[in-house]
């Protein structure tokens, strides 16, 4: 679908028309010039002064159909000109969702939000001393947020400062992300660093060599000073893909580096594929007090597992839980995925079904995302997928069905052209959250990725200002300049954490 749009030629309107477009359309383009082979014309006019007023009005062409929206909003005294084109965006996001839902029929349950941590609105009215009530309907007045993802983003903010309280004064500390690049094979979803293990022994040595270099320097820095860790969590990639006497001897490093591990409230090892688990690496687990994993599923359907590049089956998914529980794993997730090609509800229904013979402690369910890079997106007529409205059905089964077993949200997170513009919803059995999860979606600290296509997330802890910084994806880019991308780390956190700030 190709949008022409009149009235706002300032490129900075770009991006939020093509997101929202994109909500609507499989394939959109948004177009800031006259486009005569546009099959919509869309006319804005915005002006600005006390309050900011914008109006849309969509013509389709192959109807001769107009809609009409307008919508108006007050602004701040003493705004600053950031902060009153921040309202003018507002608005006119505001609009076009309008008359866009009036064309197509499709009710947008997040209003006007694209961006992938909606509850982070919630916590900052929150922080800002707003009431419940008041921040409930200001949600909906101001990004069109239907009543039912309000009362979600309300059960899962709730549940987060029940399980960690003093999430706001977390800042001074930090967590810590290390991932392992590495899996026995590629998912068809998938765009993390991730690369077939099988034939590769010499690069992941490497690889190991450059990691323990990172957590001896960034631990060292902790250390000296004197900054604690909230959680730890080793993700990828698969970290359970190197052997088990490369993560012993990981963790043994994790332990004499990191000042006072055993302080850590949390440390999740993601052993998502079931081929990567053996008793040896279990037994290593255990070793180093390790009992949060996760194994995960994605499906219960082998021909969906075949289809997406999975090599384990079904069977051994079961199996793995199984051996996982018995070997002292008490705290073990499971991730499903909603819309995953060839299925429809009666297949994740099967998939709810055998989840239910295991119930492990949380469990994640994902609505698929079209990832630009991954092989699914490249070979879309290959991949068969559920329509919006299938999408939606199986997130309602999934939410019926974790609310009937004693599973309660705790977080939450979005995508870009996520199936249906659903979300990815994070549920628990009280008591057994994922702290980490909880931290890096709701961005209250500082967390240091350290290995292999490891992101940081620097976060002031007086301005609350995000830097982002990245390690390289591939290892041979890692491997060669492992000791720059510290070096670098340490130089950040030196600025974040400079004395009049630690103590503000």
């Amino acid at each position: 679908m190709r949008i022409e749009i009149k009235g706002l030629d300032d490129e900075r309107f770009h991006r939020p028309l093509q997101n929202i477009a994109n909500l609507f359309f499989e394939e959109s383009e948004v177009l800031l010039a006259a486009d005569d082979s546009a099959e919509l014309q869309v006319t804005f006019n915005w002006q600005a002064s006390d309050t900011v007023l914008a109006k849309a009005e969509l013509f389709e062409k192959e109807t001769d159909k107009r809609y009409q929206a307008s919508h108006e909003i007050e602004i701040v005294p003493e705004s600053t000109d950031k902060e009153v084109f921040k309202e003018v965006k507002r608005a006119v996001s505001y609009v076009f969702v309008n008359v866009l839902q009036d064309m197509t029929g499709i009710k947008q349950k997040w209003g006007i939000l694209t961006g992938i941590r909606p509850t982070k609105l919630l916590h900052r009215k929150i922080k800002q001393g707003i009431s419940p009530k008041i921040a409930h309907e200001q949600l909906q007045e101001d990004y069109m947020i239907s009543e039912e993802k309000v009362a979600l983003m309300e059960k899962i903010v709730e549940r987060q400062m029940d399980v960690v309280p003093d999430l706001y004064s977390l800042k001074n500390e930090v967590s810590i992300y290390i991932g392992i690049p590495f899996c026995p094979t590629k998912c068809a979803y998938c765009t993390f660093p991730a690369y077939a293990i099988n034939g590769r022994q010499g690069s992941v040595q490497s690889f190991l060599g450059g990691l323990h270099f990172e957590i001896r320097e960034i631990g060292k820095w902790l250390k000296e000073n004197n900054i604690k860790i909230t959680t730890i969590y080793y993700g990828g990639g698969t970290p359970t893909s190197i052997t088990a006497e490369e993560m012993d001897m990981l963790y043994e490093e994790m332990y004499a580096s990191f000042p006072d591990v055993d302080k850590v409230r949390e440390i999740t090892v993601e052993a998502g594929r079931p081929d990567t688990i053996t008793p040896e690496k279990l037994e290593v687990l255990k070793k180093w007090n390790i009992d949060r994993i996760s194994v995960n599923p994605q499906s219960y359907i082998q021909e969906t597992l075949k289809a997406i590049g999975r090599h384990h089956t079904v069977e051994e998914t079961i199996e793995k839980f199984h051996l996982s529980r018995s070997m002292g794993m008490n705290n073990i997730n499971m991730d499903l995925i909603i819309g995953l090609p060839g299925e429809e509800l009666p297949e994740f229904k099967t998939t709810l079904d055998e989840t239910k013979k295991l119930m492990p402690e949380s469990l994640t369910v994902h609505t698929l995302s079209f990832k630009r890079a991954s092989e699914m997106t490249r070979n879309k007529q290959k991949y068969k997928v559920a329509s919006r409205e299938e999408a939606e059905k199986m997130m309602n089964a999934a939410e019926n069905w974790t609310a009937e077993h004693g599973y309660t949200p705790y977080y939450l997170y979005r995508q870009k052209n996520i199936l249906g513009n659903l979300e990815n919803v994070g549920y628990s059995i009280p008591g057994q959250e994922s702290i980490y999860n909880i931290m890096i979606m709701e961005e209250q600290q500082t967390i240091i990725g350290l290995g292999c296509g490891a992101a940081s997330k620097f976060i002031d802890p007086v301005t609350e200002k995000i830097t982002q910084f990245a390690n390289p994806k591939d290892p041979k880019s890692y491997n060669d300049h492992f000791e720059h991308y510290t070096h670098k780390k340490i130089e950040i956190l030196e600025e974040l954490f400079k004395k009049e700030n630690f103590h503000a």
